[in-house]
């Protein structure tokens, strides 16, 4: 009897200890918005990937801002401290339209893992969220790079792992 108590107690305990280490697992994307700054759109369960995103927008804040619109760049963040679906892999989306940068950061399908795919995701996804913001006066590649390279910059600094998504395969 004192040895089922026992066995009943221990298990209550693992069983608490587990369930208390999750994180809490939202359903809905979590929206974040800086009236003529930035505005963030992240999947459920990226709300970690904030922090490296605020990163890349100050970044970009620290070069002139760009004479025109950037058109949305596409990556494939290997961030170990977001805990997601795909063990710290999501999409990201970044653009400038209207004098505001734009963010979004999707979990990639767990059974398409190439290149191809995560950039058809990231896109589908990018575009719906930027549908009221279409591109009007372009900039030149070299505000495009402006952008690249703050994300890389923020990267670096926070040592996560970035590769550009190429349109070149589709």
């Amino acid at each position: 009897m004192y040895e089922l108590f026992l066995l009943a107690l221990l298990i209550t305990i693992v069983a608490l200890s587990i369930r208390s280490g999750k994180p809490v697992a939202l359903d809905n994307p979590l929206v974040i918005q800086r009236p003529g700054e930035y505005h963030i759109t992240l999947a459920p369960q990226l709300g970690r990937a904030q922090t490296f995103i605020e990163q890349i927008a100050g970044q970009f804040v620290l070069l002139h801002p760009p004479q025109g619109e950037i058109p949305t760049q596409y990556f494939e963040v290997h961030d170990r401290s977001v805990s997601g679906g795909a063990g710290g892999l999501y999409l990201l989306a970044t653009a400038y339209r209207g004098g505001m940068l734009y963010f979004q950061a999707i979990n990639p399908l767990p059974l398409l893992r190439d290149a191809d795919s995560h950039l058809k995701q990231v896109r589908e996804f990018s575009n719906a969220v930027l549908a009221l913001h279409p591109l009007d006066h372009l900039a030149g590649e070299e505000e495009a790079m402006k952008l690249r390279n703050a994300v890389e910059t923020a990267a670096q600094k926070l040592k996560i792992a970035v590769n550009m998504l190429s349109e070149a395969g589709l």
